[in-house]
């Protein structure tokens, strides 16, 4: 039965917040972990704002020798809308590829008891149910102590859908979750289902961002949800990029072309463009910024990255998809990171 449950007073507890990563910015009523800045809201589109309540990609990391992490929490809604329960209905405890512990979330305020396991492995992180809008109001250890774990470099990632995880079986298996898993990142997911088109506010959100590393990956929303033609994508990633360098000129910063969405591939939309449009248009702008000297900026070409199996609803890539984006995209990441610290 679905419901919702009232909403919990802002203001995220001192004594969670040194654990809580993926949020850089400040809650407000009924939002506990925005993935844009509220103050800016009224300057995106409504679809954004509202794919930036949900806290994708927001968990907590930890370290030490306790048996267990005993959380308190609260859950706004158990309305999971399109992803149904890869929206995340758990909180899970995960060391590396390994999933250590799972167990259901409620509705409303409750407490959930996770196993930490081994503590000399890698540090231990809790995914949230994020369809469920959850905010930690509180952490204890049982059996030892924790600490925060430290952070891995910096990971602003702007996207679509894909990256804030449709149609993953779960928060942890979000391409995104994987990648900063197995690369040591400390992600910030800026992927807003069904409205990330390159809009100017976010690439100032991008340009304002404390990051190491950035990524951008978009592309279908600009064949369907919001009509692009060629031309009009060329010129978009082109500001969009201009911007993002303004805050950030030597930051390395990693451009994914859309991967392959099967009924957009050669349709044209309202403005004459196909996806195949749209992504050449994108690796243009892209190209471009590389042959003039950007010697920190880097392209993955989308096309070819997936096939039509990993597929899970013809748009959305399920667990074997998302690995696969993770398997590409992540030493993509890695080694850009790697080759600006050798300069």
């Amino acid at each position: 039965m679905t419901g919702v449950a009232p909403d919990v007073a802002p203001g995220r507890s001192a004594q969670v917040e040194p654990f809580l990563r993926g949020c850089a910015y400040r809650a407000v009523p009924g939002v506990p972990y925005p993935r844009f800045d509220p103050r800016d809201a009224s300057r995106i589109p409504g679809d954004t704002w509202q794919s930036a309540h949900i806290p994708a990609g927001v968990r907590l990391e930890l370290v030490g020798d306790a048996s267990q992490v005993v959380l308190d929490y609260a859950t706004a809604t158990d309305d999971l809308g399109y992803r149904g329960p890869g929206a995340g209905i758990t909180f899970a405890l995960w060391r590396g590829d390994d999933q250590v512990d799972e167990q259901p979330a409620q509705l409303g305020t409750a407490t959930v008891t996770l196993a930490m396991g081994d503590p000399s492995s890698e540090p231990a992180v809790v995914y949230l149910p994020e369809g469920m809008r959850p905010e930690v109001l509180a952490l204890r250890a049982v059996g030892g102590t924790l600490e925060p774990a430290p952070a891995g470099p910096r990971w602003v990632a702007y996207g679509d859908s894909l990256l804030e995880g449709w149609v993953a079986s779960a928060p942890a298996r979000a391409w995104g979750a994987v990648a900063a898993r197995r690369h040591g990142l400390d992600l910030v997911n800026l992927g807003y289902a069904g409205s990330a088109r390159g809009e100017i506010p976010c690439a100032e959100a991008l340009s304002a961002l404390e990051a190491d590393v950035i990524s951008i990956s978009h592309g279908t929303n600009c064949w369907t949800r919001t009509p692009h033609s060629a031309a009009l994508m060329l010129e978009t990633t082109r500001a969009f990029l201009d911007i993002v360098r303004q805050g950030h000129p030597d930051t390395p910063v990693v451009v994914a072309s859309p991967v392959l969405r099967p009924d957009a591939e050669r349709t044209p939309n309202r403005l004459g463009a196909t996806l195949g449009d749209l992504r050449a248009a994108m690796e243009e702008a892209v190209t471009a910024r590389l042959e003039r000297g950007d010697a920190n900026l880097v392209l993955v070409p989308g096309a070819d990255v997936i096939t039509a199996e990993h597929l899970a609803d013809g748009i959305h890539p399920g667990d074997a998809g998302q690995a696969r984006l993770a398997e590409v995209f992540g030493p993509a990441l890695s080694s850009a990171l790697g080759a600006e610290r050798s300069r």
